[in-house]
């Protein structure tokens, strides 16, 4: 599989399944006899229960991501079993699978710990991975309605005062562990000799994943893969950032644009900080208020390694077709736990750590003129001038 990419969001929970309420179907006794094997290892996290600590959400959104999964998951042939011969329930496969990539750890650790061979750890979570990639991708949308977008705008305003900003991009590298017999593997190998695969997202002030694209290579840099991104050419043909342009002054006007870091280039539609050290004063503030909010890409994807961190750590042979679904999913995992409005992520941290260490700071020279008077007219208007 080539490219994933995440495109129209409509920012909506099934309401069928919140209007009948979340149906534990018996959840609560599989979850007592499982919290006694996998829990036992787990520290409960300040403000969270056991469950709370393993799966890093609420039950109510553990059932719906059932819910999503069920039809899916029960429509195949296949009977998964634990090593005693006890049938797996729903709840227990996507246990499974969420632990599995929640925990980062080996097939044959998380298999230990739910009494599973590995093999059955890797196929229930393989096949979980279809099922919310079938049902759940309505959870990763760009904005369909006016309304949508204009409460972002008004979001990302109030962050910072950045008029008609419509979205933060960032990227982040993906490692892997691959033989060097293989005859791909310096296809793979990025600037830090790692292999790697690139995730690609724009997000929204909320923190949720609006685009993603991955399945390229470590070695591209951010401006490569823009360019290679359905999202660059749907900005490029005047598709997508098309909207409301907003006056600045009787001269002056800005239209949509998403802001990013030095390493995508200065275009109409993308805004990257001013290069140099010797700014004059209104160029200064802008960088200070264009970092102030574009730090919320940066945090989004420093929260989805830190939740699941089965693409944090690095992941030994992946299977390339497959990896960039696993990253599609966990992206989209992020943005359910976002639309359900879980009480849980009150209670997570955000890491002060970057969700790249040890990448160096890329800088872009590609300059747009009509985008370098477009930033120049905005800095001008942030400082009172």
């Amino acid at each position: 599989m080539g490219h994933v990419r995440g495109q129209k969001k409509k920012r909506k929970v099934e309401k069928d399944y919140l209007a009948s309420g979340s149906s534990e179907n018996g959840s609560t006794d599989w979850w007592e006899m499982l919290s006694k094997r996998i829990a036992g290892n787990v520290s409960p996290s300040k403000g969270l229960d056991k469950f709370q600590s393993v799966f890093k959400m609420s039950r109510k959104t553990f059932d719906y991501i059932c819910s999503l999964a069920e039809e899916h998951m029960q429509a195949k042939s296949a009977h998964f079993v634990f090593s005693s011969g006890k049938p797996m329930s729903l709840h227990e496969q996507v246990a499974l699978a969420l632990r599995r990539l929640s925990s980062g750890n080996s097939l044959i650790s998380v298999g230990d710990s739910f009494g599973a061979h590995h093999s059955t750890v890797s196929q229930v979570t393989w096949r979980f991975i279809e099922a919310i990639e079938s049902k759940g991708l309505h959870h990763l949308r760009w904005p369909s309605t006016e309304e949508d977008m204009t409460q972002i705008k008004s979001k990302f305003e109030r962050i910072q005062g950045l008029p008609n900003c419509c979205g933060a991009i960032d990227a982040t590298h993906i490692t892997m562990m691959l033989s060097s017999s293989e005859q791909t593997a310096d296809v793979w190998l990025d600037q830090n000799k790692n292999h790697s695969m690139v995730l690609q997202a724009v997000v929204d002030p909320d923190m949720r994943f609006r685009d993603v694209v991955t399945g390229l290579p470590g070695k591209m840099n951010e401006n490569l893969v823009l360019q290679s991104s359905t999202f660059f050419k749907l900005c490029e043909k005047g598709d997508r950032l098309n909207g409301n342009k907003i006056n600045l002054s009787e001269e002056a006007e800005v239209r949509e644009y998403i802001v990013g870091d030095s390493g995508f280039p200065l275009l109409p539609w993308l805004l990257t900080p001013y290069q140099g050290k010797e700014l004059s004063e209104s160029k200064a503030e802008f960088n200070k208020r264009h970092f102030a909010t574009r730090i919320v890409a940066q945090r989004a994807l420093a929260r989805l390694k830190e939740v699941w961190k089965m693409i944090h750590g690095m992941m030994w042979r992946p299977d390339k077709h497959k990896l960039p679904r696993f990253i599609l999913v966990c992206c989209i995992l992020h943005n359910i736990i976002i639309d359900m409005e879980d009480e849980v992520l009150d209670e997570l941290p955000l890491s002060p750590h970057h969700h790249d260490p040890g990448y160096g700071k890329e800088v872009c020279e590609s300059v747009d003129k009509t985008a370098s008077v477009l930033r120049d007219n905005l800095s001008l208007h942030l400082s009172g001038r």
